[in-house]
């Protein structure tokens, strides 16, 4: 692991793959850290330079007071490009790492050559929004280990807790791995996010993913219509996963980046 120094924090990243293969970019949602693409190393590290970050208040990153917008959020992932000397880059983000994924495209079209938004939202709806006040009083109240289970709950089905103990362990170490002010400060980001006009001018391919049993987060329903707004869009709904998909069913994931990487 290394950092940048930018915009008044310390940026965490991660580099994997050969130096002069193409850029992967690798965003973070909420309450996640740069271990949650951990199982996708061995597969996309062979032909690709992956470079993972995690976001302000996250992971190894520095922590600024709340609130965050996506202007801060894409400067942070712009100012590692910088130190590193990125030009080029697809962009993976889940969650409001989907979110930021597409702020990126719309706000760097030149730097940014393929995203692939995954589980997420370019509009807010009510019954999404309503699931943030009642978290942010809770960890008010409680902390982040507050809202570590009732977070991991929804991000994967029932049958995905009972056969993988050992991985829901590692899931809310990340959860706890998140600064408080993190945790309020993305999900004021997450809350702002208004991107639904803007979407049909990404003329870049874009690869949307759901997971199939996603209810809330970034539902098949949603991520198919993101898909066909966007001008040079598909989408994948991956089996058995709910919200984080890429962990859920991380052969999938491999394959449909793989797949659609290959295709470009």
């Amino acid at each position: 692991m290394a950092s940048v120094e930018a915009n008044g924090i310390n940026i965490n990243y991660v580099i994997d793959g050969p130096e002069g293969a193409p850029w992967v970019t690798f965003i973070t949602g909420i309450t996640n850290d740069t271990t949650m693409w951990d199982d996708h190393i061995p597969a996309l590290s062979k032909n690709f330079r992956l470079l993972r970050i995690d976001s302000r208040g996250h992971g190894g990153t520095d922590t600024s007071p709340p609130p965050y917008s996506f202007e801060q959020l894409t400067g942070d992932v712009a100012a590692v490009w910088d130190e590193l000397g990125v030009e080029r880059t697809h962009v993976v983000g889940i969650g409001l790492g989907g979110m930021t994924t597409v702020a990126l495209a719309l706000r760097f079209t030149r730097r940014v050559s393929a995203i692939v938004p995954t589980a997420c939202r370019v509009q807010l709806v009510p019954e999404y929004q309503a699931i943030w006040p009642p978290m942010i009083k809770k960890s008010v109240a409680e902390g982040i280990d507050g809202i570590v289970y009732i977070t991991a709950s929804r991000w994967f089905p029932k049958a995905f807790h009972a056969a993988n103990p050992e991985k829901m362990d590692a899931v809310r170490a990340m959860i706890r791995r998140t600064s408080l002010d993190g945790y309020h400060g993305c999900i004021e980001a997450l809350l702002s996010v208004d991107f639904g006009a803007e979407l049909s001018s990404i003329h870049m391919p874009a690869l949307f993913v759901s997971g199939a049993l996603d209810a809330i987060g970034g539902p098949p329903n949603v991520m198919q219509e993101m898909a066909q707004i966007a001008q040079d869009g598909q989408h994948i709904s991956l089996p058995d996963a709910g919200h984080i998909c890429n962990i859920a069913n991380p052969t999938a994931y491999d394959n449909a980046l793989l797949s659609f990487f290959e295709s470009l």
